[in-house]
């Protein structure tokens, strides 16, 4: 069964399309994609255990850095890229984005919402750095180096003249509303053309 957010990612891919999926981890939403829509799957993972998790499952994954080796993907080369769970730990996401929207016609990005409820709450009366499901790492073990927001986000893209096809908003493992989504979901995805 896939997280949440990839599930979500998964419905929405066209059957048959070419995706490059960067910081694929174990490759389970790369193999779903295959299994039930017969997308020719790459990916781009970082950590050698997780690159050879998915080699494993028969997935065309190579070890690298999206910081650096995103530079090399010609454009347009695939209908999706896909960035699940990692523009937050991305030394330069702004870069890194850009990349994704050369390299694919459309793009996904989803990301923890370091805006919710409960992680303002850990930070109001704890007065310290929230350990959720979702960011399950302490500050100082933690993965993500730049905490961003839904309405961090939204800004951005509106800022570079991106179009958003499609968002969507996850409380724990459902859905919600986009009304008030920077205060009340955990995660975000976000479906983006240029």
């Amino acid at each position: 069964m896939l997280r949440p957010d990839l599930a979500i990612i998964a419905d929405t891919v066209a059957a048959g399309s070419r995706v490059l999926d960067v910081g694929c981890g174990d490759g389970a939403l790369m193999a779903a994609l295959r299994d039930t829509k017969g997308v020719d799957a790459r990916g781009l993972e970082i950590a050698a255990d997780n690159v050879a998790a998915a080699v494993s499952r028969g997935l065309s994954v190579i070890q690298g850095d999206a910081d650096t080796d995103l530079a090399a993907y010609p454009d347009a080369s695939f209908d999706y890229a896909i960035l699940s769970q990692t523009l937050q730990t991305a030394r330069r996401p702004d870069v890194v984005f850009d990349h994704l929207l050369r390299i694919g016609r459309r793009a996904f990005v989803s990301f923890p919402n370091f805006a919710h409820w409960r992680v303002r709450a850990s930070l109001l009366w704890g007065g310290r750095m929230p350990v959720t499901r979702l960011l399950p790492e302490r500050w100082y073990d933690t993965p993500n180096i730049h905490h961003v927001t839904v309405d961090d986000f939204r800004a951005f893209v509106a800022d570079r003249g991106i179009e958003v096809e499609g968002a969507w908003f996850l409380s724990g493992d459902r859905r919600t509303s986009s009304a008030a989504a920077n205060f009340r979901a955990e995660h975000a995805v976000f479906l983006l053309r240029n």
